[in-house]
């Protein structure tokens, strides 16, 4: 029954050639010493909310990893934990929109797994995806570059960071955990909040072929914005100060949060991106992504400070400032 799902759900949807050779594994074309690897796993409750499923979720979600690092995604491979009894239409409406997500996106799923696991022990369908990538231009120059002063490829990363930098988000903060939260059962709220579940490798192309000197990028999944601005200051040993007014959230978004006592800066995005940039390119850059689909709400939200070191702090729209911790738990479970 497992060779069949495969051959009659799988193989069709996906319809990739080396996928249909069904071996262990797939060679893919590749040019150059650099591959970038990383793998997640999707256990999002609801299987559908507004703006996405646990499909799309899956493929993008494992694109934008890719994209932060500077890799362009060029190859997926996916697992499935299916639940006995899940109903095959429901498997069938989730890998569709796997294979629509990455065809849109121009990366292929070439190979993958499938277990079944007796009723009880799953909830419906687990996904788990690896995502291959290469440099991607830009960033494929920086890491010939500091291979030779014997740095590796670290074009992006932390300890390019200094103080005066600035911060960019691509776009509006909170709307996936919003999204996935009021389309629970136990939430009987009417919204129009969707998911802005999306795949940002085009974008971040975009912003590394500006010319810009991009120091640092992450997408602000689970934990959030706050949450990804927390690993920031820890690993670089600065502060960043954020600037409440700049940062753009959608009013349906931050109306539905407060009447449910959750924080918008803990909340995560599936379709944005946080950027460190030199403060000299920060502006122009905005300019740049503000010309693409996905970019058009981009803004500069804050800066990097010396001191205090490891510190998010927050200046409200009202004049006070406040901190912004690591949130020390989950306040969103199963979101993503």
């Amino acid at each position: 029954m497992s060779h069949e799902l495969i051959e009659q759900v799988f193989v069709p949807a996906f319809g990739s050639s080396i996928l249909a050779e069904l071996d262990d594994g797939a060679w893919i074309e590749a040019s150059g010493p650099n591959v970038c690897i990383t793998t997640d796993a999707f256990v999002v409750k609801p299987l559908f909310f507004p703006g996405g499923d646990i499909g799309s979720l899956a493929v993008y979600g494992t694109i934008n990893d890719l994209a932060v690092m500077g890799a362009k995604p060029i190859a997926l491979s996916c697992s499935f934990v299916l639940e006995e009894g899940l109903e095959l239409p429901i498997l069938k409406r989730i890998a569709a929109s796997m294979a629509a997500a990455s065809k849109s996106a121009g990366v292929p799923i070439v190979t993958g797994d499938t277990k079944v696991v007796e009723k009880g022990a799953a909830d419906g369908v687990f996904i788990t995806t690896t995502g291959v990538g290469q440099p991607m231009d830009n960033a494929r120059l920086r890491c010939r570059g500091l291979r030779r002063r014997g740095l590796g490829c670290r074009g992006l990363g932390y300890n390019r960071i200094e103080p005066g930098d600035n911060v960019i988000i691509t776009g509006t903060i909170g709307d996936h955990g919003t999204a996935v939260l009021l389309a629970r059962e136990r939430f009987e709220i009417s919204s129009q909040v969707a998911s802005d579940c999306a795949p940002i490798h085009e974008l971040v192309a975009t912003a590394l072929a500006s010319g810009a000197d991009v120091k640092f990028m992450r997408d602000p999944t689970r934990g959030g914005l706050a949450t990804v601005l927390n690993e920031i200051a820890s690993k670089c040993g600065m502060s960043i100060a954020i600037d409440e007014a700049n940062v753009p959230i959608k009013t349906e978004v931050s109306a539905a949060l407060e009447l449910l006592g959750l924080d918008p800066f803990y909340v995560a995005s599936e379709g944005r991106c946080v950027m460190v940039v030199a403060a000299s390119d920060a502006q122009r850059l905005v300019a740049t992504l503000a010309g693409h689909e996905l970019g058009r709400q981009s803004a500069v939200i804050g800066r990097v400070e010396k001191a205090p070191a490891g510190m998010v702090s927050l200046a409200s729209s009202v004049g006070g400032r406040r901190i912004l911790p690591m949130l020390t738990a989950d306040q969103l479970p199963r979101i993503c």
